[in-house]
């Protein structure tokens, strides 16, 4: 495992200060590619290109019309691209543009972030809720 010394080294060609002094624009761009929907479309692309249907299988949960939505909002910003393939019925296939691909690496360090500590964000929201049950019983003891 990285120590943080490393980890601060290794981050430390970024500026911070141009993110936050561009905070409207950049947040624009990170409330899109930071969505859930995305970055697990981003994750299941960066493998190759994939229809559709492939990728709603793949998602669980999300609905046809969310897919729909985040596919064209992502195909808008020119992170994925969209194709007709010269098929009897057509069909249509997804892939990440060079953009896409560019952003597909921070985005799998991300998801393997979470995976890596879901089970400790699952103890903590636990500890927190049961605190805060406590401490909603203790508010309503007192007169």
């Amino acid at each position: 495992m990285e120590t943080e010394t490393h980890i601060s080294a290794s981050w430390s060609h970024l500026d911070d200060r141009a993110v936050l002094r561009d905070s409207r624009r950049v947040g624009r761009v990170l409330a899109r590619v930071g969505d859930k929907w995305s970055v697990l479309i981003i994750v299941l692309l960066h493998r190759g290109p994939n229809r559709f249907n492939v990728i709603k299988r793949c998602l669980e949960g999300v609905s046809q019309q969310m897919l729909a939505r985040t596919l064209r909002a992502l195909e808008r910003d020119g992170i994925v691209s969209r194709s007709i393939l010269p098929t009897r019925p057509p069909q249509v296939e997804y892939a990440l543009t060079a953009l896409g691909q560019s952003l597909s690496h921070p985005v799998l360090v991300l998801g393997s972030w979470a995976c890596e500590h879901i089970d400790e964000i699952d103890a903590a929201q636990r500890q927190f809720d049961r605190e805060e049950r406590q401490a909603s019983r203790g508010l309503e003891a007192v007169p």
